[in-house]
């Protein structure tokens, strides 16, 4: 039997299953409520966030049956001509819906001539129409389509939604896995839920254990080691250039992404530096990153130059915009290290 991949099998099925889109959520509940349906809505925002999981809930909270809701990828049917064939089918009545609706993804991608046939449509649509139109990148759409459109913006879910929803699966598929596992994978998901799943799915289906820890988890996706990661960062606290170079040297020989080396360097540095500075943070660090974790981010905070990890910060994010350029992907975290420390001695 073929399997299902996470993200389609624990897809929300209704607008109560999905999270971190409340403001969504509310405005549709109310609108559906009060029968107030608009006949268009754009849906946009970062991929992975639920654009085209709510559009199919919202088609089937009103009454659409799977033959009359029509799923078209703009993409691969950007032209005019697949625009005057949707008008097309526009014009004709439903086959067994109160509805019909239409979901374009991508909606972006659609040429000029595709959008101004579309736009005729959108202006006096039948009253049994409903479009919803999906987005990554808003600003490619013209400012005629969005005025006649109800617009949502739907924004990343945090990490601690993420981490949720990691235990919530891991549960369902009978395998536990430890807070620092669930955080890694959190992060590595990047605001997305359908690559957050993806990460959980291939670390479920390479592992023959119901047990999973952060050492697998890093094992099984290529991630940077935890150990390497606090062991840059105390380098530059200490001021000790040859550690710091020793642990980027380790991860290069790992085959490390400089990149997310870096984002997870950051992603430690930035909690620390709040720390420092705040003791109100601390309070809900341990909920948010767990014991072991929030241990050690207390400690980097603590530390007597944690007060200087604003200025590193802003070193560190150069170097992660000059690593795509970089010949050598680890060169501009060592120039990184070199220029901090060197700077207080």
């Amino acid at each position: 039997m073929e399997q299902v991949a996470l993200y389609r099998k624990y897809r929300p099925q209704s607008l109560n299953d999905v999270l971190g889109q409340d403001h969504i959520v509310e405005a549709l509940k109310h609108s559906l409520k009060n029968k107030s349906i608009s006949h268009a809505y754009l849906f946009s925002g970062p991929r992975g966030t639920g654009k085209t999981s709510i559009a199919r809930i919202l088609a089937r909270e009103l009454k659409t049956s799977p033959e009359d809701l029509y799923e078209i990828d703009g993409a691969s049917n950007r032209g005019i001509d697949e625009i005057r064939s949707l008008k097309e089918g526009v014009a004709t009545l439903p086959f067994a819906s109160p509805y019909k609706v239409y979901v374009i993804d991508e909606v972006h991608m659609l040429t000029k001539e595709a959008f101004n046939a579309l736009l005729k449509t959108l202006e006096e649509p039948p009253s049994y129409v409903v479009f919803i139109l999906a987005t990554t990148e808003l600003h490619k759409v013209p400012d005629t389509i969005v005025s006649r459109c109800q617009s949502f913006i739907f924004k990343k879910p945090t990490e601690k939604i993420l981490k949720k929803t990691i235990e919530n699966i891991a549960k369902a598929e009978k395998t536990s896995i430890d807070d620092d596992a669930v955080s890694l994978i959190a992060f590595l998901g990047d605001g997305s839920f359908r690559d957050t799943q993806g990460y959980l799915e291939q670390v479920l289906s390479l592992t023959k254990n119901k047990s999973i820890t952060r050492d697998e988890v890093e094992s099984l996706t290529g991630a940077p080691s935890h150990k390497l990661v606090i062991d840059y960062i105390e380098s530059i606290l200490d001021k000790e250039v040859e550690r710091g170079i020793e642990a980027l040297k380790k991860a290069n020989n790992k085959n490390t992404d400089m990149k997310l080396f870096a984002r997870l360097i950051m992603n430690y540095m930035r909690n620390a530096m709040l720390v420092s500075f705040s003791s109100s943070i601390k309070e809900g660090l341990e909920e948010e990153l767990g014991d072991d974790q929030a241990k050690e981010i207390e400690a980097l905070g603590s530390h007597p130059h944690a007060k200087e990890l604003p200025r590193m910060l802003r070193r560190l994010i150069e170097a992660y915009e000059e690593i795509k350029y970089a010949h050598i992907s680890s060169l501009p975290l060592e120039l990184a290290l070199v220029d901090v420390i060197g700077q207080d001695k």
